[in-house]
C-alpha cells in the first residue's frame, strides 16, 4: 500500500474549543467597548486566523507589534479559560490509535499559535503520534490558502492525493480542498450545508471507520 495520511486541525476537530475562544474574545473585545453576536463570532471567527479576526473586528489591519501583543493577550485569556476544560471530540484518542495500527501517517495542522497546540497536545498526550505537527507560527499564508496542508504531505512524505484532512471550518475546508486532498467534514460548529461539500461528515469519531477512509482514497 502506497504512504496514506491523515491530517488533523485542531480547534473543532480535535477538542471542541470553539465555545472557549468566544469567551475569551468576549474579554478581549468587551475591554475594547465591543460586543460581538454569536452569529458574528461564526461567520468572522470560526476556523479564522486572529489577524483576520482583529482586522474584522477592530475594523482595521492590526501588524507588527501590537498584533503580537494582542495575539497574546487574547490567547493567553483562552488558556487560562480552557486549561482544566481540555478534552477530546468523543473517540478522537482511539481514532488515533485505529489509524497509527493501520499504518497512516499523521498530522495537526492548525491556524492556533503553537502554545495552544502545546496545551491540549500535553494534556491528551498525542504529540508522539504525530509525525508532522504546523501552527500559525508556521506558515506564512493562513487558511483558505492550502499552504499549511501543502507543507503538512511533505512532511509526512505522502502525496496529496493520498491524504485526508478533517475540518470544521469553510475556509479549513477549503484549505484541504484547495490542496488537493479528501475531506471529513466534522460538525461541531457548522452544519453541512454551511461548509464546502466534503468526501464525508462526522458529528463525532464513533461515525467512521477505517473502511471510509479506503472507499474515498481506493
Amino acid at each position: 500500500m502506497k504512504h496514506r495520511a491523515v491530517i488533523f486541525d485542531m480547534d473543532g476537530v480535535i477538542c471542541h474549543t470553539n465555545p472557549f475562544h468566544s469567551q475569551a474574545f468576549r474579554v478581549f473585545f468587551g475591554k475594547r467597548g465591543l460586543n460581538p453576536s454569536d452569529q458574528e463570532f461564526a461567520e468572522h471567527m470560526f476556523g479564522k486566523s486572529n489577524s483576520y479576526i482583529l482586522k474584522h473586528f477592530l475594523g482595521r489591519e492590526i501588524v507588527g507589534e501590537e498584533f503580537k501583543q494582542m495575539e497574546e493577550e487574547k490567547e493567553g485569556l483562552f488558556r487560562e479559560i480552557y486549561k482544566e476544560q481540555v478534552n477530546p471530540i468523543r473517540g478522537y484518542l482511539e481514532w488515533l490509535s485505529d489509524l497509527k495500527s493501520a499504518g497512516y501517517r499523521t498530522g495537526v495542522a492548525t491556524s492556533a499559535p503553537r502554545a495552544n497546540l502545546d496545551l491540549i497536545m500535553g494534556t491528551l498526550g498525542f504529540e508522539s503520534n504525530m509525525e508532522s505537527i504546523l501552527a500559525s507560527e508556521n506558515v506564512n499564508n493562513h487558511k483558505p490558502h492550502p499552504e499549511v496542508y501543502l507543507t503538512s504531505a511533505k512532511n509526512l512524505g505522502v502525496e496529496t492525493s493520498n491524504c485526508v484532512v478533517f475540518e470544521d471550518s469553510f475556509s479549513g475546508v477549503s484549505a484541504a480542498i484547495n490542496a488537493g486532498m479528501k475531506v471529513v467534514g466534522v460538525l461541531s460548529s457548522h452544519t453541512k450545508e454551511e461548509l464546502p461539500p466534503c468526501d464525508f461528515y462526522i458529528n463525532t469519531y464513533a461515525d467512521i471507520r477505517l473502511s471510509h477512509l479506503d472507499d474515498f482514497l481506493s
